[in-house]
């Protein structure tokens, strides 16, 4: 397997690439993120040759067939795109590769939009929206960049772009390298969810709790308490780490208050369900899947492992 274009996957990435796109300035001024250095020719060759075991895995057994469920990052480094062997070995052992949603499906994008402009709009007082445009700038994005996207998605968008102060960006997480190589193989792509689903998950239905999670959003962003969790979640992600991704919210600085647990609940546990009922109806079907969602969906009394076993799957660590 060798990721061939490394691309932008999480939900809110593309949805801004497809809004106009967030474009560097052209002459960064120094308190921007520092840029990543791209691997050469050579440098991919050796972190495709020596790509760790990374992330989290389980084989799921049932009615004789096995399939496999891995807990992605959606932020990464150059060499993450590189599989290790479990990932390869579960690659070549299945058939279906399962994403939360295939955004490489035309129509799922199109399903983004539709989802997004259906969502409530909501009305920033003149404090917020000034403080929002604070923070786009200080990610050193032009000022009309996420003028498309909802207020919501936008402040989630900001806090992923965090994540290139930790030298971690979404270009290399490793959904769509997966993607890419299915196609390329012969395999199909599919999605776990619908594009109402994860933007109804995203954005609150009610204007007030969509207000109170961009006011968390920005706290968060302003106190500077997003990279600190966007790295200790990289280095549990990277070195296997369940007790810790299982500690999440005990150490993560966004589950203070109700809304916040509220939020992490809808974003988290509550999509657990159906994306169990979904992989168990593909399993049903004959196929031999790769689930790859992000890691947190494997954690807690929701997580996917635990509700999958409650449906008399065998689920077995694929140790790091």
């Amino acid at each position: 397997m060798h990721p061939r274009h490394p691309l932008i996957i999480l939900t809110a990435l593309c949805l801004l690439l497809l809004a106009g796109g967030a474009r560097a300035q052209a002459a960064a001024p120094p308190a921007c993120p520092p840029a990543i250095k791209q691997l050469d020719e050579s440098e991919a060759a050796t972190a495709q040759a020596r790509a760790p075991n990374l992330g989290l895995m389980w084989r799921a057994s049932r009615d004789g067939r096995t399939s496999y469920l891995f807990g992605t990052l959606h932020v990464g480094k150059p060499e993450w795109l590189y599989p290790g062997p479990a990932l390869r070995a579960a690659f070549e052992a299945t058939d279906t590769l399962a994403l939360e949603l295939d955004v490489t499906d035309p129509q799922v994008l199109q399903g983004l939009r539709e989802a997004m402009a259906a969502m409530p709009a909501l009305a920033l007082k003149p404090a917020m929206r000034k403080r929002l445009e604070q923070q786009v700038s200080a990610a050193c994005l032009p000022a009309q960049a996420l003028a498309g996207l909802h207020p919501v998605m936008q402040v989630v968008t900001l806090t992923l772009l965090a994540a290139r102060w930790e030298q971690l960006d979404a270009r290399f997480g490793q959904e769509m390298a997966l993607a890419e190589q299915a196609r390329a193989h012969g395999k199909a792509v599919v999605s776990l969810e619908t594009a109402r689903d994860q933007m109804q998950a995203l954005i609150p239905s009610d204007a007030a709790a969509g207000l109170a999670m961009m006011e968390d959003a920005l706290e968060q962003l302003e106190s500077n308490t997003v990279r600190p969790m966007l790295r200790r979640m990289a280095r549990g992600w990277s070195e296997g780490d369940l007790a810790d991704l299982q500690a999440f919210e005990s150490w993560c600085q966004c589950a203070r208050t109700p809304a916040e647990r509220a939020a992490l609940r809808r974003l988290n546990d509550e999509r657990n369900p159906a994306m169990a009922e979904r992989f168990e109806a593909l399993h049903a079907q004959g196929k031999q899947v790769l689930v790859a969602v992000g890691a947190l969906h494997m954690t807690g009394a929701q997580g996917l492992p635990r509700l999958l076993a409650q449906r008399g799957f065998q689920l077995e660590r694929v140790a790091p």
